[in-house]
């Protein structure tokens, strides 16, 4: 088992669901020791959404897990945790709330 020391949720949004992801991600922030990147308007890295993340650490998963799946209102968010080894993170050791999406593993310069 390798240790987890972080988590991301990459919260996906378009312009029609900007300010939704917008509110949800600010007030995350406010609630929570949460540190909340820029709102990305293209896909970036394995992402094919434009999306905002979130990052926190394992001791408030217990917490911040249950609160974005009740207050996400239909946003799809991406969970995967920090371990150092981000292809295995992104593509094994993920979950989703929400529809899932296919993501970009060739950043990583691995295939599935």
């Amino acid at each position: 088992m390798t240790e987890i020391y972080g988590y991301h949720a990459h919260v996906y949004f378009d312009a029609t669901s900007f300010s939704k992801a917008e509110e949800l991600c600010i007030k995350s922030n406010e609630l929570f020791d949460v540190s909340m990147g820029h709102f990305i308007k293209q896909p970036v890295g394995p992402h094919p959404c434009w999306s905002c993340q979130l990052s926190f650490s394992p001791e408030i998963f217990a917490e911040i897990i249950p609160w974005l799946v009740l207050n996400r209102k239909g946003l799809c968010i991406f969970i995967h945790p920090l371990t150092g080894d981000d292809f295995t993170d992104h593509a094994h050791h993920a979950m989703w709330m929400g529809e899932s999406k296919r993501l970009n593993f060739s950043i990583f310069g691995k295939k599935l």
